[in-house]
């Protein structure tokens, strides 16, 4: 019997090697990658006009922006066509999400299959260059009062909100060409591109080497871990719902027949991390705000006041106010988020139509009961999950004393990106009948 001369290779490398030895698996790889580098190269493409020694001043006496660029992957500290990222699309989606069960025409467009939610699909895009210029012409007005951008004449300004709506468009195409020819979510891949290409800007910032605080600093890196690991395993949970077929099913003037078990898998986190994304934006939104009118430092002003309140870097005891708010807001959109996914799903719905059931429990209301039951208990745990990632940096800070603001959302996002490619990695090598990644 012949051995198997990479069996004592990882099985992480092995299925790398198995990857890339597959011309089409090897050629998304390589495709993602050039998109990757692609949205890099345009994310150091500079708007005119900007004095960038007067940005980098502004941002070092702003702590909100500097959490903002973490997931423009540095493109807004050099206030680049792509400084917004993809953001606008990312609201203009949840925005779609909210209204398809208010609105009966856009709920019917979502039963119509993939027809409809590529026209649901199409309205987002749209929706995306009027979210996208209010945002450019935001950030525009506050960095020329900061003194970033001159005085600048409409027909600049406008050219400048083009030109940042259009680097956005630009990213969002990248990432349907990585969805469709490439590996992953793109718009994931994106988001997680900029993020972790702003993590060694943000560890250099944060003058860990040489602080002499090691104790601090070890006990950092094990609360990150931890909260690494917390997030795949809420990730990945789920609670299974048995379900049952009838033997025939009477569809479309035609009899089906179907039998056996099957189950519905409820994720503990259906939400996602669009949660954190609803409650960072309110909580930040009033601090936004008060930058406008904020004065000198030690100047009893009210704007510099609503600042400290709503600053997640302003010194305890009143940083505590932020981050519980965070907290609070947290759970309260997990669940809110949530209910809406499951409105949209119509499970009991879906089943009845298909001939299942749940065992023990009637079709119907009775299952739409029961589920929202089962629902409703599992969300406190994924909404308490959420709520304590979302406080973590605040937590590792004071514990440890290592100022390194982390975003807790972006660690959410890269572990998420990571656990969904590799998932999608390892079934194109299972159906080539490859070893994949997962055991």
């Amino acid at each position: 019997m012949s051995s198997n001369p990479n069996q004592g290779m990882p099985r992480l490398f092995q299925a790398m090697k198995d990857a890339f030895s597959l011309p089409d698996l090897r050629t998304r790889i390589l495709f993602t990658l050039a998109m990757l580098i692609a949205f890099r190269l345009v994310a150091h493409i500079p708007l005119p006009g900007v004095d960038l020694d007067q940005l980098a001043k502004v941002f070092s006496q702003n702590q909100l922006l500097g959490m903002l660029d973490l997931f423009s992957g540095g493109a807004l500290r050099k206030f680049s066509v792509a400084a917004m990222g993809v953001y606008p699309y990312i609201t203009a989606t949840i925005i779609m999400t909210i209204l398809v069960p208010v609105i009966p025409k856009l709920q019917a467009l979502s039963m119509e299959g993939e027809s409809g939610r590529n026209k649901i699909n199409m309205i987002s895009h749209w929706l995306t260059i009027p979210l996208g210029a209010l945002e450019a012409y935001g950030q525009l007005t506050y960095l020329r009062s900061q003194g970033v951008i001159g005085d600048t004449a409409i027909l600049a300004m406008v050219t400048m909100i083009i030109s940042m709506v259009a680097g956005t468009m630009l990213l969002v195409w990248f990432g349907e060409l990585i969805t469709e020819h490439g590996i992953g979510n793109g718009i994931s891949i994106i988001i997680f591109g900029g993020i972790v290409a702003s993590y060694p800007q943000l560890i250099s910032q944060a003058s860990l080497i040489g602080s002499g605080n090691v104790f601090g600093l070890v006990f950092f890196a094990l609360i990150l871990l931890a909260t690494v690991i917390i997030i795949v395993i809420f990730t990945e949970a789920h609670r299974r719902i048995p379900v049952q077929y009838a033997k025939s099913v009477f569809r479309g003037g035609k009899m089906y027949k179907q039998s056996g078990a099957t189950h519905i898998p409820l994720r503990v986190n259906t939400a996602g991390m669009i949660p954190l994304i609803f409650a960072m934006s309110l909580v930040l939104f009033p601090g936004i705000v008060a930058t406008y009118f904020m004065g000198p430092a030690d100047a009893p002003n009210f704007a510099n006041a609503i600042y400290k309140w709503f600053s997640p870097n302003t010194a305890l005891p009143i940083g505590i106010f932020y981050w519980a708010l965070y907290f609070l807001l947290t759970i309260g959109f997990a669940f809110f988020y949530t209910y809406i996914i499951f409105q949209q799903q119509d499970l009991p719905g879906t089943l009845q139509k298909q001939g299942g059931f749940i065992p023990g429990i009637r079709p119907g209301s009775q299952t739409k009961k029961y589920l929202d039951s089962v629902i409703g208990h599992i969300t406190w745990a994924g909404a308490l999950f959420l709520g304590l990632v979302a406080v973590v940096p605040f937590l590792a800070q004071v514990l440890t004393g290592i100022n390194l603001q982390f975003s807790s959302m972006g660690l959410i996002i890269v572990v998420g990106v990571v656990l969904d490619t590799m998932k999608q990695l390892e079934s194109q090598l299972v159906m080539r009948r490859y070893e994949g990644f997962i055991k």
